[in-house]
């Protein structure tokens, strides 16, 4: 069994969410950091809000395809200093981007995904 629930979970994403808002005034970030950043804070409540998971609110979107975003958005985050060329400009920046990334990988791993009960097949129908 996996240490992260589907309730935790979502605690986790919203706590994401504030990070991703406060990081500018955290750590200095100005102009497109601070945008990337909130732009990351609005875009992730949204899809957590759709998530199909116990603090989700519409509940579209199935929390198995949520786990893929995140199993996609972490290479991403941790690879974007050098996709978009401030690996050397804003060592805060890489650093946050990096971390980010790496938390998410390890969120998604220790995840509860799918319910015991069930195969993953018949989840992904619910």
């Amino acid at each position: 069994m996996k240490p992260i629930s589907p309730t935790l979970h979502g605690v986790l994403d919203y706590m994401t969410c504030a990070l991703f808002a406060a990081a500018p005034s955290i750590f200095g970030f100005t102009g497109a950091y601070a945008t990337v950043c909130y732009l990351l804070a609005g875009g992730y409540l949204v899809v957590s809000l759709l998530t199909r998971m116990p603090l989700g609110l519409l509940k579209l979107i199935p929390f198995w395809v949520h786990g893929k975003l995140e199993l996609v958005s972490g290479p991403v985050f941790i690879a974007s200093p050098w996709l978009f060329g401030f690996a050397h400009d804003n060592e805060m920046a890489r650093n946050f981007f990096i971390a980010m990334g790496v938390v998410f990988l390890i969120v998604y791993m220790l995840t509860q995904w799918y319910p015991q009960d069930q195969t993953v097949a018949g989840y992904q129908k619910s």
